[in-house]
């Protein structure tokens, strides 16, 4: 049984919402998991066959971006860029969610095929790990035409997700209602297009048409790029439990708005944050850490608050198990620091003040990935891989 041992940690940020910072200098990680977590005199018992050197850092859970329209392979076409899942692995993203494969050169827009699409996507994705990244790819875009034995067929295949609902041609409810029972019927979490218009072929989504189709997650609660209105904010928060997702590529005044009224009513477990990206906002590899540094810094909200909404609050939504450094989850793992002459000393302290952390050594079930983020200043402090 290999065994892994963090040492000399500065500060553990959970990613859990109701325990965001946790007691303790050390993580031991067995077998991709994570074994215990405590003080380094505490854990005697653990023989380490490798060791890493916090430094006196934070370690974080690995962070999600709970909304990547994923295309096969790590090219874009939307964008012309390749690479851009590792680009973001470097901004501290080990977990992606895809909101629907919609960029695929010549998408089908037929029942059939785009279960074919679902389905390639996500067999693609399991074997494809852009640098040790979990993709969670191959989320269904409802067209027309599907009936309820598709989604159990999809459900068998292991296709879990609905992509954005408006993004194909279902589009108001009494389309997609039907097909939201039958995805919750089969286990499926449902996504849901929110705000004005983004791409040809997508369609204006109101607070009455999602609250009408019951979905999972409110997608790009901030509008991607464009938000609906403050009233119709309140209602999908004053009358609806859904997850809201606040992404990069939306607008940062309703952004704030969101966290702060969120904090005022209790609600910040609901957030969960994502980039919206390839989009016509281009490919963000630190846009999760920004979204963080913003929500803090901007909405006042405490860095190790913001973190979750990046980690465990969506873990949760998602039903994954990672997202939150507690004994049994998966070990995904992030050391970040200060950067190089911030006014911050810590991870949590450069997010509040609004400074991009740097990041120093990611960690994938137990297996370290990065050991210099090559797209995040450098460390005040930086973790190091001893043996």
């Amino acid at each position: 049984m290999s065994i892994t041992v963090i040492q000399n940690i500065g500060m553990i940020l959970s990613g859990d919402i109701k325990n965001p910072v946790l007691e303790g200098n050390q993580i031991v990680v067995s077998e991709g998991k994570i074994a215990a977590i405590g003080d380094k005199g505490d854990m005697g018992q653990f023989q380490a066959d490798k060791i890493i050197d916090a430094a006196g850092a934070t370690v974080t859970p690995g962070l999600f971006d709970s909304h990547v329209h994923t295309v096969i392979g790590e090219h874009t076409p939307r964008q012309f860029a390749d690479n851009f899942l590792t680009g973001e692995l470097h901004g501290g993203v080990t977990t992606v969610i895809s909101a629907g494969e919609c960029h695929t050169p010549g998408r089908p827009r037929d029942a059939v095929g785009t279960k074919a699409l679902a389905v390639l996507a996500h067999k693609s994705f399991e074997n494809l790990r852009p640098g040790g990244m979990k993709v969670h790819g191959g989320a269904l875009i409802l067209e027309k035409g599907l009936v309820e034995n598709d989604f159990k067929e999809l459900r068998e295949q292991g296709v879990w997700i609905v992509g954005e609902v408006g993004l194909g041609s279902v589009k108001n409810p009494t389309d997609a209602g039907p097909m939201v029972e039958w995805a919750h019927k089969y286990g499926f979490k449902v996504q849901m297009h929110t705000g004005g218009t983004s791409i040809p072929g997508s369609s204006t989504v109101t607070a009455e048409q999602v609250m009408a189709t019951k979905p999972d997650i409110i997608s790009h609660i901030n509008g991607g790029p464009t938000a609906v209105s403050l009233k119709e904010i309140d209602k999908l928060m004053d009358e609806t439990e859904f997850a809201m997702e606040i992404v990069q590529c939306g607008n940062a005044r309703v952004a704030d708005y969101v966290a702060r009224r969120a904090s005022m009513k209790g609600e910040l477990g609901r957030i969960i944050f994502g980039n919206d990206a390839p989009s016509g906002s281009g490919v963000v590899s630190l846009g999760i850490l920004r979204n963080i540094c913003q929500i803090s810094a901007v909405s006042g909200i405490p860095g190790s608050i913001a973190l979750c909404m990046a980690t465990g609050n969506t873990a949760r939504v998602y039903g994954l198990n990672t997202g939150i450094i507690a004994v049994g989850r998966e070990a995904d793992f992030v050391c970040m620091d200060a950067p190089m002459g911030s006014v911050a000393d810590t991870a949590a302290e450069a997010f509040e003040c609004g400074d991009i952390p740097g990041i120093s050594l990611i960690m994938i079930d137990g297996e370290v990935q990065v050991t210099k983020s090559r797209n995040t200043p450098p460390c005040k402090r930086s973790a190091k891989l001893i043996d």
